[in-house]
């Protein structure tokens, strides 16, 4: 069973005060992390979980889905069961159409793995309710494949597709198979498409030591534990550079150059990637490896924060041999990393208003469809589990009827309350604080097959009620965006 040796920093030659500090720092920013660990020379230095996530919890990978579909695709080949240079229409003659467009005939696996493609954008975003996989050979490509890089995620789906036709498996079980040292969890998946294809552009759902795992083997160029799981030139051409992205990478981890479905980054390594900050940093020159999952989404720039904190916190510190540690270093570095949470909304934790709108029912009368109507409720809450033990909270309920069913969406004040989203049942954790204008901010953070938040602003004039909802999330939630005007 593979089982990494834990270790405090400094006797890795990094002084624990720098990860805190990163930590320090991405929280000032108010960047949403849900995991970080760190690992140099192969030992554990950082396991950090924000509260309510936790060690084990499944969490949307998205794009580092992309990386896992190039590693199949490379077992596929050690295998010999395809070659990385076959036309891809090879794979898939039932899915052509009767004329194939030239462009299309002449692209390699090698050139969708390189996302030098000859499609410009994922196709089956065109219409979402054809052929995700048939999509790629009927649209109209854009120019030559193996000229450009532009970033589709729409090509490794397709090279999932053909890891499950050619093992007659879902990809993920292959690799779990063909990876079986590594012992990914049992739980994880991949989404599938709506013609039951895993989404292997985007589909991964694991936890964050299924990442770290992924990156060790990676990192050991497919050896582990003494076993050659994959031919190391594989590896290394995945994560070489292969094309430059400086053209179209809108950030500088971005603009560093691409592999095979792998990142190259500004320190001369490389990344997997997922939206979001769902990451696994490989930094060769330090023999660090650095996990970590969070939700940057609608937060410009997000990501490269993440970068930023790591390269100016953590590298210019370190050392190449064990460091001092002083008295209470370890238990104060394991106490700190024990007490993170994803932080609450700030502003106030009580209003005048509350008494007054304490269980009124509001009817939408303007708006968004659907609601017929809103309330909200406040109770006292004692639980000793709260960051501040002993001391008086106040949880929040919104009632609201949609399309004649009832739902509630409980929030603390000041503090996160979890719970399961109405109409999806993600797991979620909501805090809210009244503003400085009067108004109530609810913040919801979902954290499950799905990773998004949702933001509700509430105004009370009188007896009417504004709301403004927008939710941050790729294709879902469409319920909680838009504005209400209600009255009682």
């Amino acid at each position: 069973m593979l089982k990494f040796e834990k270790d405090i920093p400094e006797n890795v030659g990094i002084p624990s005060q720098r990860i805190l500090n990163l930590i320090s720092r991405l929280q000032h920013r108010g960047i949403p992390m849900h995991s970080l660990l760190l690992m140099r020379h192969d030992k554990l230095i950082t396991e950090a979980y924000y509260s309510p996530c936790k060690q084990g919890d499944l969490h949307r990978m998205f794009s580092i889905s992309k990386s896992f579909t190039s590693i199949a695709i490379g077992l596929l080949e050690e295998e010999g069961r395809l070659s990385i240079n076959d036309p891809i229409i090879k794979h898939f003659p039932e899915l052509l159409p009767d004329e194939i467009h030239p462009f299309i005939a002449s692209m390699t696996i090698r050139d969708m793995l390189m996302m030098r493609s000859c499609h410009a954008a994922t196709t089956y975003k065109y219409n979402m309710k054809k052929d995700w996989v048939k999509s790629y050979f009927t649209t109209a490509p854009t120019h030559p494949a193996g000229t450009l890089f532009h970033y589709d995620t729409s090509a490794p789906h397709t090279l999932c597709a053909l890891v499950e036709k050619m093992t007659d498996m879902p990809m993920l079980d292959y690799i779990k198979k063909k990876l079986a040292p590594l012992e990914f969890s049992f739980e994880s998946y991949m989404l599938k498409d709506p013609f039951g294809v895993s989404m292997g552009g985007t589909g991964l759902v694991a936890t964050s030591m299924d990442l770290l795992k992924f990156g060790y083997f990676i990192a050991h160029k497919g050896n582990v534990e003494g076993m050659q799981l994959l031919n190391a030139e594989y590896i290394e051409l995945a994560t070489s550079h292969l094309t430059d992205t400086c053209v179209t990478g809108p950030l500088p981890s971005e603009a560093a150059g691409y592999g095979l479905q792998f990142w190259r980054n500004e320190r001369g390594g490389y990344t997997c990637y997922g939206m979001g900050g769902q990451l696994i940093i490989f930094l060769p020159e330090f023999d660090m490896i650095c996990v970590t999952t969070a939700d940057t989404q609608g937060i410009g720039g997000g990501n490269q924060q993440i970068y930023d904190a790591l390269y100016e916190e953590v590298l210019p510190y370190i050392e190449e041999t064990a460091l001092p540690i002083c008295t209470g270093t370890c238990s104060h570095y394991l106490d700190e990393l024990s007490q993170l949470q994803i932080t609450p909304v700030t502003g106030n934790t009580c209003s005048p208003l509350m008494e007054t709108i304490d269980k009124k029912i509001f009817y939408p009368r303007y708006g968004k469809e659907g609601y017929q109507n809103i309330s909200l409720s406040f109770t006292s809450d004692k639980k000793a589990d709260h960051k501040k033990t002993g001391s008086d909270y106040t949880a929040g309920k919104l009632c609201f009827t949609y399309e004649n069913v009832s739902y509630d969406l409980n929030f603390g004040l000041g503090y996160l309350v979890s719970g399961s989203l109405p109409f999806y049942n993600f797991n979620y954790a909501a805090s809210g604080a009244w503003l400085a204008d009067g108004t109530l901010y609810i913040k919801v953070h979902i954290i499950d097959s799905s990773v998004g938040s949702i933001r509700i602003q509430m105004n009370f004039q009188d007896d009417t009620l504004t709301i403004y909802m927008r939710k941050q999330e790729e294709t879902m939630l469409q319920e909680f965006d838009g504005h209400l005007y209600c009255t009682t």
